[in-house]
């Protein structure tokens, strides 16, 4: 079992690059926003119900996949270096692969603003993540992150 994560601030390509990867390896792609679209047609991304939600399914799909006989999967994740609960985070989905004999590969990808404001507007982008389709807000959400993952 495999379990790619695919790491990086929003708009450097994650999920662009775990679709090349799903179709070149046969792993599965389970991209962050599959979640959070979901979630968010219910509960705002950032409030208490939300969070708990995105990450119940994601908890589940990852327990029910480890112990499954597929190959593996990739998933993408906008990990803040400067938050312990991501570190924590990350930490616990790599022993719950490893713990089943699975092997967990890294992969950061990065982009500077202009790239990521120019990918933001891209249309497999627009066409999988709904969240991000009102650009003005999607832009404005991508230069806060910034500012506040330093």
């Amino acid at each position: 079992m495999k379990c790619v994560l695919v790491f990086g601030p929003q708009a450097v390509g994650k999920m662009t690059v775990g679709q090349e990867l799903a179709k070149a390896t046969g792993l599965k792609l389970f991209h962050n926003h599959m979640t959070i679209d979901l979630v968010t047609q219910f509960f705002d991304y950032g409030s208490e119900a939300g969070q708990r939600l995105i990450n119940l399914f994601r908890q589940e799909i990852f327990e029910e996949f480890s112990k499954s006989n597929l190959y593996g999967m990739i998933f993408t994740y906008v990990w803040a270096f400067n938050l312990k609960e991501d570190w924590d985070y990350v930490n616990q989905l790599a022993q719950l692969f490893e713990s089943r004999g699975g092997t967990v590969y890294y992969v950061e990808l990065e982009a500077d603003l202009e790239e990521r404001l120019e990918r933001n507007k891209s249309s497999n982008r627009l066409e999988h993540k709904p969240s991000k389709r009102n650009i003005e807000w999607s832009e404005g959400d991508l230069k806060n992150s910034m500012e506040n993952t330093d």
